[in-house]
């Protein structure tokens, strides 16, 4: 039986990339719902019906279990679809308290889509861990355009960051919370604005978590790629390749 792994476009490939790599005998299913993409500037309703339909498309390819690669989908949907499906559904949590762990002697900035940074999940997260207040939150929606057109290193990125991100005083944060997988693609981007700045992400954590909920098999590994339910055949499959080179690339910066 497979693995499924979703999210709205590219950004969960880091989440499989970190499956791969942990996971060296199992076989995956990666679903890029292209045509919705991005969840983050989506309504909550549309969302849950995204992902409703993505498990079906899974669970009907025998998937085990299924990964929900993305915050805002998780954020939106993944009580609901706990309680109709009863297979393990594992989603993405903010590496908040890591952070806070780890380095709360200054300020923590999370950054996340607009649907993320304001849902309650986000909120009693923040909430529950941050008992000095030094969590900081920010939205950082076109990230996600960016990513999803192959465009990491352009001036405009480095542009769109610092305008965002010009109200924080960089010197006060010890970490930067990535609450996107889109954002792992930008990681030298933002090492450059604040290179004193730890960089962390969920994809480690998440994928423990869905080690600990399955059972592993022995199995040749391999991936089947889905956009919005057709397989990705030919020259797409180039594209995915870019990505996960690019991963490969930003693995070890900021931390």
């Amino acid at each position: 039986m497979k693995i499924g792994i979703f999210d709205s476009g590219i950004g969960g490939l880091s989440v499989l990339y970190e499956a791969m790599h942990l996971l060296p005998h199992e076989q995956f299913i990666y679903y890029a719902d292209e045509k919705h993409v991005p969840y983050g500037e989506k309504t909550k309703e549309e969302i849950i019906g995204y992902v409703d339909e993505i498990i079906q498309f899974m669970i009907e390819r025998d998937c085990k279990a299924i990964v929900i690669a993305c915050n805002t989908a998780t954020s939106a949907a993944v009580s609901i679809m706990r309680k109709k499906y009863h297979i393990p559904i594992i989603g993405m949590e903010p590496a908040v308290k890591k952070a806070v762990d780890l380095y709360g002697k200054q300020k923590v900035l999370v950054c996340a889509t607009p649907i993320t940074v304001k849902g309650k999940k986000m909120l009693d997260l923040v909430e529950r861990v941050d008992k000095d207040h030094l969590v900081d939150l920010v939205a950082l929606p076109k990230l996600v355009r960016f990513a999803e057109r192959l465009e990491f290193e352009s001036e405009d990125v480095l542009a769109y960051l610092k305008e965002a991100l010009s109200c924080f005083d960089f010197e006060e944060y010890g970490s930067l919370v990535l609450g996107c997988t889109h954002f792992n693609y930008f990681k030298d981007s933002f090492h450059k604005l604040l290179p004193q700045v730890h960089l962390l992400d969920c994809n480690l954590g998440t994928i423990n978590y869905l080690i600990k909920n399955i059972e592993l098999e022995d199995l040749e590994s391999s991936v089947e790629y889905y956009y919005s339910g057709q397989r990705v055949l030919g020259k797409e499959l180039q594209r995915i390749e870019c990505y996960l080179k690019r991963l490969e690339k930003m693995k070890d910066i900021g931390k």
